[in-house]
């Protein structure tokens, strides 16, 4: 991902809008980024989730489950998803370095991915919940854990990317990801895909699977070449 980038469009929808979505995807080739799809909850505990999972071949698959459980839990949870094959799969940084271990010694090929601080979050949410560091000094704590205990990248809002990228070498991804006149829902820290691709691979679901979804592609790859 150093060197080109992953667009991933989350299938945040039922499976046939995801089926919509990928019949929809540009077919163009780039030196710079690539599509990729990245399921989550929705589709994952969906009756047929798991089928549809396994017919994905042409795009890399991320299955973002952001585990966050005990050692033998969490081990127990890549050993099962192993027939699926994803490219890459989502820890909590927060589940530890000992869980972390685990998961990369049981996760095969599959990359994985350390979540940090949710985009959905801020200064008064992570108070909330009882962190006195500030997110900056939180978010490169975390990478750095998920560095050491083997994880392959980290996902991280674009405002933290590019620090990450300098004082940690390691491979980011990055959601809350908005085109510029989009309202940001309920997302806290977010960039535009322009901005974000700089520093990191991406993720991008509702302004791309809401509404006309060829349009929606047309709208991105034109704001990516302005």
């Amino acid at each position: 991902m150093k060197n080109k980038k992953i667009i991933f469009i989350a299938l945040d929808c039922n499976i046939q809008r995801a089926k919509a979505v990928i019949k929809s995807i540009p077919k163009i080739k780039s030196k710079k980024y690539e599509f990729g799809l990245k399921i989550g909850y929705q589709i994952f505990y969906a009756k047929g989730g798991r089928e549809f999972i396994k017919s994905i071949k042409k795009y890399k698959t991320f299955i973002d489950l952001k585990l966050n459980d005990i050692p033998n839990t969490v081990k127990s949870a890549l050993l099962s998803i192993k027939d699926l094959n994803p490219n890459f799969v989502t820890i909590h940084a927060s589940a530890g370095s000992e869980a972390i271990k685990i998961a990369r010694k049981n996760s095969g090929k599959t990359n994985l991915l350390g979540v940090t601080v949710l985009t959905s979050m801020n200064k008064k949410t992570l108070k909330e919940v009882g962190h006195t560091k500030n997110i900056n000094n939180l978010i490169l704590h975390q990478a750095r854990l998920a560095k050491k205990s083997g994880c392959w990248g980290i996902v991280c809002s674009g405002k933290e990317a590019a620090m990450i990228n300098k004082k940690v070498k390691i491979n980011t991804v990055t959601p809350g990801v908005r085109m510029p006149t989009d309202k940001s829902d309920d997302q806290k820290r977010v960039v535009t895909p322009k901005l974000a691709l700089k520093n990191s691979s991406i993720v991008i679901g509702r302004p791309i699977v809401n509404g006309n979804i060829k349009n929606n592609f047309k709208r991105l790859i034109k704001h990516l070449e302005e």
